[in-house]
């Protein structure tokens, strides 16, 4: 098939790359002058766990190519992929200005019969109104569809070549045929290609991550009170996640979820239920637990050095939002760096990934180091934030031997308390009791 996908972020650059892996002639269009050079130069805006590799392959194989002209890449395609950002308002709202900006230009664009299917996550709604306003513009008979996203960042290629299910929303039985033509050798293992209409495609979109961020606010509620009760959170983590009705995904205590889906998906949901008059206190609550709980770890530092704190030097490991991306949206780090910088302390950064987006938001107010060993150099304590791999089995001794003060404040229980506190380290974790160390 021919295919154009207009946006070239984690949903669009990622979609557009593995419907070309599958054979398609794909055009990811995007206004952005500089991504499109940089993709067309080889490189790649994002970080994503072999994405680089598989658009160089497509790329060079000529099914992959990138452009800023929508007209240019839309001419060919039989399928027009809406995959575009739908940032958060200031009234919590989702920002549809794109979406509709490139509706009307695909109106104003197209030269025949289309079917435009919207990828990007919007709310109930959106799929009538887009349909609507290309319908106003166009010449030629549309369809729009509704094909929402699941991909979880540092596993988006996994994701989309072998997704759980996929999920469309048509109004006709033959758009239906199409896009299970097209998803047909994802699908191969057979999993699910559910159809079901426009509105509850969005609704489900929604739903989901809804689900999945209630379960990290409850593990992270239950952690807290753990911590009052003198309980262990993984030992109740184990003991619920038996439960074949609860399970294990998503109930992992921390600093709370950050990213560009979760947090703005949550409010977004909030706002739509209140302009429908039926008000989703569920979900306010996880939305406001969430946010509560990227503050653990500065609490847990105040209380350790109490007065001490101002002029202290802090090292922090892991500032993306989550391990294989380089993404600090709303991440629970910046949060963290914020407080300690109001502080007046000083502070040492590692990440793998995601150091050059920090630097750009906070310039030569932070330490960066391009190893996790050299942020401990002379630090007072250690903070862990994102729970990258090469974080799990550290040299505790070698840690010791590089701080100030042997202190580990660890916001995603990565390490077992008797261990650490063997090696000569406070340590404090997160529906955990703190432990301090051992004599020597």
């Amino acid at each position: 098939m021919k295919i154009a996908v207009i946006g070239t972020g984690y949903v669009g650059l990622v979609t557009g790359t593995c419907f070309a892996e599958c054979g398609n002639e794909v055009f990811c269009i995007d206004k952005d002058e500089r991504k499109i050079a940089l993709l067309k130069s080889g490189g790649i805006p994002i970080y994503e766990p072999g994405l680089s590799e598989l658009v160089k392959q497509n790329v060079a194989a000529g099914r992959l190519s990138f452009t800023t002209n929508l007209a240019e890449g839309i001419a060919p395609a039989q399928l027009i992929f809406i995959a575009v950002g739908t940032p958060q308002r200031e009234d919590g709202a989702a920002d549809l200005s794109t979406v509709f900006a490139v509706a009307d230009q695909i109106g104003e664009q197209l030269n025949g019969p289309k079917i435009v299917v919207i990828k990007s996550t919007v709310p109930v709604g959106t799929n009538r109104a887009v349909a609507e306003r290309i319908a106003a513009k166009a010449k030629f008979p549309v369809d729009v569809a509704s094909n929402p996203e699941f991909l979880k960042e540092g596993a988006a290629i996994e994701d989309c070549q072998k997704p759980d299910r996929v999920v469309v929303g048509v109004r006709r039985d033959e758009v239906a045929k199409v896009l299970r033509e097209l998803y047909a050798p994802f699908l191969r293992t057979e999993r699910p290609f559910v159809v079901m209409s426009p509105e509850s495609a969005e609704m489900t979109k929604y739903a989901a991550n809804a689900m999945l961020a209630t379960k990290i606010s409850f593990i992270n509620e239950m952690a807290n009170l753990c911590e009052r009760v003198g309980a262990d959170i993984n030992d109740v983590r184990k003991g619920i996640g038996h439960d074949q009705r609860i399970g294990f995904q998503f109930l992992f205590p921390g600093v709370g979820y950050g990213g560009s889906c979760f947090p703005k998906d949550i409010r977004a949901l909030i706002y739509l239920a209140g302009q429908k008059d039926t008000p989703t206190r569920l979900m306010v609550s996880v939305d406001e637990v969430n946010e509560a709980q990227k503050k653990v770890l500065i609490q847990k530092i105040r209380g350790h050095y109490g007065s001490l704190l101002g002029g202290k030097t802090i090292a922090v490991w892991g500032l993306a939002f989550k391990p294989r991306t380089d993404d600090i949206r709303e991440a629970p780090s910046l949060v963290l760096i914020d407080a300690l910088l109001a502080e007046e302390v000083k502070i040492r950064v590692h990440d793998p990934e995601a150091m050059a987006n920090v630097r750009a938001q906070y310039g030569d107010r932070l330490v960066y180091c391009d190893k996790p060993y050299g942020a401990l150099e002379g630090a007072d304590g250690l903070a862990i934030v994102t729970e990258w791999q090469q974080f799990r089995h550290p040299d505790f001794e070698l840690m010791r031997r590089l701080m100030n003060e042997p202190t580990i404040f660890d916001g995603r229980n990565l390490y077992d308390a008797a261990t650490v506190a063997n090696s000569g380290f406070h340590y404090y974790s997160i529906g955990r009791a703190t432990v301090h160390p051992q004599k020597r």
